[in-house]
């Protein structure tokens, strides 16, 4: 079976780090995989790292505080330790670690004091981003000092080119040369070649999901996302007419999307696709429900079910794909972090489901599943649209869904991407969307009063989800998009824009 060659173990002590950390190795083409910091030093070498990068985490060590196993810091495996990672190195090691007075935060000038290995080609003098309440008192035994601040007299440590520590981020945009000092630990230190690619992707997910399942048969939760798209695509090519795709109308879809799910993949793809309108029967489960979360649960089960049934038509099935991607992973809560939000992918399987998973997308962002989708030859159109919930509509319209609700949205929401794409500004935002927020106002249309459903429009520019900016979107195309949906959607007649960043907010309003 072909394998990967070389691989880095991020340990994951919580927070955003380990996801930041993830993608800047793997824009260095080095495949990483993120493990709880409670892994073993058995299960942490059972995947034969090339190095282990310790993530930051907690803003400073307590006794509570998590640790990983102590063997990770004996030099077998090269260690890039960051942040709370490298605290706790220290602590682990014999130094000693204190609080700051009031805290390193923010960008800092950094002095190189030994460039070595890990500063190789990198001013003397640059900016790096720290975040910590903690500073090191003293240090253990044999280590020696690279880099300092004028608040963090240690601030980049290393011992016997096999141990390295910083206290601020390289993985940060704003530390400068950020990426070149994990490029250096990776290829001049961890002795990385950056072979990691699409295709060596694809052909190792290949031989694993052949391996998997042999002879046995498949179904694809195929919803016409580029993340179940990919999946689908991807399995059907290691186990051909041994996948049968399974799209399912929940009637939460956007305008359209049903008849374009269709002809793409029974047409293009020639894959085994049955479609099922079940609009009705997920309508009346939703009958009255107002949480949010209850929503995505039920939406979740549901599916599930009318798998189990189509299913039971097609004799015996033993395995589930999804096209789960990382984010979805991590919002819906590790042994490091909690849940955000629970994604139907991940929070919402019952407990007596009867499929074996298959995720091969689980340990990737989004633009990783994009490339991967573009070397599979799913086109671009499709490739780079817009995520969508897996609950639908369903998230958008808070409250009750009704199939009235649904209308007013569908055709608010076609309006809103029509506009963004004429403005030529569609591959610009990570999504742009339209709510219903179950808020009616008055308002006049001719000569009448109104009392109608006001509509916000939701536009976000981002990497990958973890966190997001809301888009500075041009003042004539929300003028567009404001006439367009007030004269042209029945039922509404006002629209605001939604201008609030992740965090504080999430990206889907339920």
């Amino acid at each position: 079976m072909t394998e990967i060659r070389e691989k880095v173990i991020i340990l994951d002590f919580g927070g955003k780090y380990p996801q930041m950390v993830a993608r800047q190795v793997r824009e260095a083409k080095v495949y990483c995989e993120i493990l709880p910091y409670s892994a073993t030093w058995e299960e942490i070498m059972a995947k034969k790292p090339k190095g282990i990068i310790l993530s930051g985490g907690p803003l400073e060590i307590t006794e509570a505080s998590p640790a990983c196993d102590e063997r990770v810091f004996k030099g077998e495996v090269p260690v890039f330790a960051i942040g709370y990672g490298m605290q706790l190195m220290v602590k682990t090691l014999g130094g000693r670690i204190k609080r700051s007075a009031c805290g390193n935060f923010g960008p800092a000038e950094l002095f190189i004091d030994e460039s070595g290995l890990l500063f190789k080609g990198i001013d003397k003098e640059i900016t790096a981003y720290m975040d910590s309440w903690a500073c090191i008192d003293s240090l253990p035994e044999a280590f020696k000092v690279l880099a300092h601040t004028n608040e963090t007299p240690y601030a980049a440590i290393s011992k016997d080119d096999r141990l390295f520590g910083l206290m601020f981020h390289p993985e940060e945009r704003k530390t400068l040369y950020g990426n070149k000092i994990i490029g250096n630990f990776l290829f001049d230190i961890a002795g990385c070649s950056g072979s990691w690619s699409a295709d060596a992707f694809i052909q190792e997910q290949i031989n694993l999901i052949r391996e998997k399942v042999g002879n046995r048969k498949a179904i694809c939760a195929l919803s016409g996302g580029v993340d179940s798209s990919v999946a689908a695509l991807l399995v059907h090519k290691a186990i051909g007419d041994n996948l049968t795709c399974i799209f399912v109308n929940h009637g939460l879809l956007r305008k359209n999307e049903a008849e374009s799910v269709i002809q793409t993949f029974k047409n293009k793809f020639s894959m085994n696709l049955i479609a099922v309108d079940a609009s009705d029967r997920f309508l009346n489960r939703l009958k009255g429900v107002i949480d949010p979360e209850k929503k995505r649960k039920i939406i979740g089960e549901e599916f599930i079910r009318v798998f189990e049934e189509e299913a039971a038509k097609l004799g015996k099935i033993d395995f589930l794909v999804q096209g789960t991607i990382y984010p979805d992973v991590i919002e819906s809560g590790t042994p490091s972090a909690g849940v955000i939000k629970s994604h139907h992918n991940v929070g919402g399987l019952p407990e007596d489901l009867t499929f074996e998973l298959i995720e091969p997308l689980r340990e990737l962002f989004k633009d990783e599943v994009r490339k991967i989708g573009l070397e599979l030859g799913i086109p671009e159109e499709l490739v780079y649209r817009h995520p969508f919930p897996g609950p639908g509509l369903a998230v958008r319209v808070l409250g009750e869904v009704t199939k009235e609700k649904l209308d007013i949205l569908r055709e608010s929401d076609f309006i809103v991407t029509e506009e963004i794409r004429k403005a030529g500004l569609y591959r610009d935002l990570w999504q742009v969307f339209a709510i219903l927020p179950g808020i009616q106002s008055v308002g006049v249309k001719g000569d009448a009063r109104t009392y109608e459903h006001a509509v916000a429009i939701r536009a976000i520019v981002s990497d990958d989800a973890m966190s997001g900016e809301w888009a500075r979107l041009p003042y004539e195309v929300l003028d567009a998009i404001s006439r367009r949906i007030t004269s042209e959607v029945n039922g509404v007649n006002r629209v605001v824009y939604d201008i609030t960043s992740k965090p504080p907010a999430t990206i889907e309003w339920e």
